[in-house]
C-alpha cells in the first residue's frame, strides 16, 4: 500500500492508502475523494481526472505520454504540473505522494 494525499481547490486534504497498482483515479473513486470525476472510467478518453502533481513528486511521477498530453488539451487551467491521474500508476516509489484537484474539471 502506499499513501496519497489527494488536495481539493479549497485546501483540504484527504490521505488514503492505494493499493501499489491501481491507478491515482481508481483509488480516488474507491475513497469517494471530491473534485475526481472519471467519467470515462479510466480510459483515458477525458480529463475530468485532472490533477497537479506537487512538485516534489513530478519527477518520480513522470511526465504524460503523448495520447494523455492530447487529452490534457480538453482540461481546464492546465499547467506544466497537470496529470490525467487515471495515467499515474501507483508504485511503492509513490507512497507520499501529493496531488491537486483543480478549481474544477472539464
Amino acid at each position: 500500500m502506499a499513501k496519497i494525499t489527494y488536495i481539493d481547490a479549497s485546501g483540504e486534504s484527504r490521505t488514503v492508502e492505494a493499493e501499489i497498482g491501481a491507478t491515482v483515479m481508481e483509488t480516488a473513486i474507491r475513497h469517494d475523494v471530491p473534485g475526481i470525476e472519471a467519467e470515462c472510467g479510466g480510459a483515458c478518453s477525458c480529463a475530468t481526472c485532472h490533477v497537479y502533481v506537487d512538485d516534489a513528486w513530478t519527477e518520480t511521477v513522470g511526465g504524460p505520454e503523448p495520447m494523455e498530453e492530447d487529452m490534457l488539451d480538453f482540461a481546464y487551467d492546465v499547467r506544466p504540473n497537470s496529470r490525467l491521474s487515471c495515467q499515474i500508476k501507483v508504485t511503492p516509489a509513490l507512497d507520499g505522494l501529493v496531488v491537486t484537484t483543480p478549481e474544477r474539471q472539464a
